[in-house]
């Protein structure tokens, strides 16, 4: 877990969260049940904007990737045909004396619940042997219990983006290469979930798969392998946390040819943020062989039938997010500031009256009414300047305008950034003009 000082800034992170409306412990009011998080007023503003400008980036900047909005329940033979019901396990040991369970590959960085240090050569000794145990979700489907109508919680978006191939690519009139994003929720049953939101039993996955020639695969895996780490950058995520680490021969998945995870390194230790893999021809051949359904794509010009290659990108919401929180959040002398991104920040602007008299309350509430509707903006005109200032930066808001007394002799406000908490002042008029260059940016 990293040492006291790093445990304490994500302490004092996960207070933040709570305390400005980030995120919250589900049902906290029973007690909380593990592991599972709300997103509040700013944290639900954070994820949307980070889920539009992978959107952005995926689909709107380009013409050969399409997007789709698969159904989480699917037929329980697509989970056979993925490999699922047989392999997605996490090999499982229990401690006879503490009762604890620990993931069998991960005892290094396991931790006891007891004496909240790593687990000693003593504690591996009151082990139980390994076994395995599946971490997909199961439920029923129809009024009976039973075998027969078992379906389970997708544990990845991808599958539904393999079986609606054809579907896709006929309708949208796809040739090869070409891509399917979806954003949606999957569901695992981690046995050892934590560091807050960053392991979660239900979370959200923005995937990108994309079908490619098979002798094509190497050149499209260096391209998204590029294309992904500069979207993080655009983010405005520092370059000196993220890296690359490649899957050795023992890591790689059973569909991978290759794979290289992104990683940040948080105050807990470098982690994967996306992975990149060459799924090779491995899904789309299962899914032929469990459906019955041709799979192949027929390419008129080189007159020959294929099952294509597969580059997928698969990246968790919640982690980005996560990862967005913990790069931006800073403790100076006088204040915490959170140095987002403007176009990831939850509220884009704050519009301040100085005092609450002379008009000034009103010309403000002119102006807040004008940019409602474009950006998330906050009206605040309750105590010294100052204290608006410093809640402003704890939330993230990048920009603040003051109307105050020059404003009414002039027709100017002040525009103070948070970042530099210099100021200057701006026509009014100008105010949508300065926003939009500074928000639309990335």
């Amino acid at each position: 877990m990293g040492n006291s000082k790093t445990i304490s800034v994500m302490d004092k992170l996960v207070s933040l969260t709570k305390r400005r409306g980030f995120i919250f412990q589900s049902s906290e009011i029973y007690g909380g049940i593990n592991s599972c998080y709300d997103y509040g007023p700013l944290g639900i503003e954070i994820k949307k904007n980070i889920k539009d400008l992978w959107w952005k980036a995926m689909v709107y900047e380009r013409d050969d990737i399409e997007g789709i909005d698969a159904s989480i329940l699917m037929h329980p033979r697509v989970w056979e045909a993925s490999g699922h019901v047989e392999g997605f396990t996490d090999p499982l040991v229990d401690c006879k004396k503490c009762k604890a369970r620990f993931r069998a590959d991960q005892l290094d960085e396991a931790i006891c619940p007891n004496t909240k240090k790593p687990i000693t050569d003593e504690c591996k000794s009151n082990f139980t042997d390994q076994r395995s145990f599946n971490l997909m979700f199961k439920t029923f489907m129809g009024p009976l219990e039973d075998a027969a109508n078992q379906v389970f919680l997708r544990p990845e978006t991808a599958q539904g983006i393999y079986v609606n191939f054809h579907n896709v690519r006929e309708s949208a009139r796809k040739k090869i290469p070409f891509g399917i994003a979806q954003i949606g929720k999957a569901f695992r049953n981690e046995v050892t979930p934590g560091n807050f939101i960053f392991r979660t039993r239900e979370f959200e996955q923005m995937e990108m798969q994309y079908f490619v020639k098979p002798d094509e695969d190497e050149k499209w895996f260096e391209y998204w392998k590029d294309k992904r780490m500069n979207w993080y950058r655009r983010l405005g995520i520092r370059e000196g946390k993220l890296r690359f680490n490649e899957h050795t021969d023992n890591e790689l998945a059973h569909y991978a040819k290759t794979a290289f995870d992104i990683e940040y390194e948080f105050p807990f230790g470098w982690h994967e943020i996306e992975g990149i893999h060459n799924r090779t021809d491995f899904d789309l051949n299962r899914h032929m062989e469990y459906s019955g359904k041709d799979m192949r794509f027929f390419d008129d010009q080189a007159n020959e039938r294929y099952i294509p290659y597969i580059i997928e990108t698969s990246i968790g919401c919640d982690r980005t997010l996560l990862t967005t929180l913990v790069d931006a959040y800073e403790e100076e002398e006088e204040r915490v500031v959170l140095r987002l991104a403007p176009a990831v920040a939850p509220i884009k602007v704050a519009i301040f009256p100085l005092v609450k008299k002379d008009g000034m309350p009103e010309i403000a509430e002119k102006i807040t009414n004008d940019l409602r509707g474009e950006y998330r903006i906050f009206y605040d005109d309750s105590g010294s300047i100052g204290r608006r200032y410093r809640r402003m930066d704890e939330a993230g808001t990048p920009f603040c305008i003051t109307v105050d007394s020059e404003t009414l002799s002039d027709g100017t406000v002040t525009i103070r950034y948070r970042d530099s908490m210099k100021q200057e002042r701006i026509e009014q008029n100008n105010i949508k003009k300065f926003l939009h260059k500074e928000i639309l940016s990335i």
